[in-house]
């Protein structure tokens, strides 16, 4: 998916109403998640930049920003599943959620929703 298709796509989500509650929390988290690693990296990034003299950036530090995506992940199948249900709700086929996705078939976005809803499952139930 080409990134004018995906600039595209943040534009005219933008541009939604806010609902009364605010965000969904997992999207808060996600989102939060996402700015504190984003931030880690150009701190690093920064630092490289300028010869590295103090680093600013810990071993720990890049660890601590590897622990969050295992739940960056789970938090991301969430709301992805959560959007295609959504997207079935608004009698969307299974080949025009392909399209969306990028995907080649509309058994391909069947089978990615159904791993998605097994992962998710099994976090649940504590097997991952």
């Amino acid at each position: 998916m080409g990134r004018d298709v995906r600039q595209q796509a943040r534009e005219q989500l933008a541009a939604l109403e806010e609902p009364v509650g605010g965000d969904e929390p997992a999207a808060q988290g996600l989102h939060g998640d996402v700015l504190l690693v984003a931030r880690l990296l150009s701190v690093a990034a920064e630092n490289r930049r300028d010869g590295g003299r103090e680093p600013s950036v810990t071993a720990d530090d890049v660890g601590a920003a590897l622990t969050l995506f295992e739940g960056m992940r789970e938090q991301l199948d969430r709301l992805e599943a959560q959007a295609v249900l959504e997207a079935r709700r608004h009698a969307m086929d299974w080949r025009r959620i392909a399209a969306h996705q990028g995907l080649n078939s509309s058994q391909a976005a069947s089978q990615r929703y159904q791993r998605l809803i097994t992962r998710l499952e099994e976090i649940r139930q504590g097997v991952r």
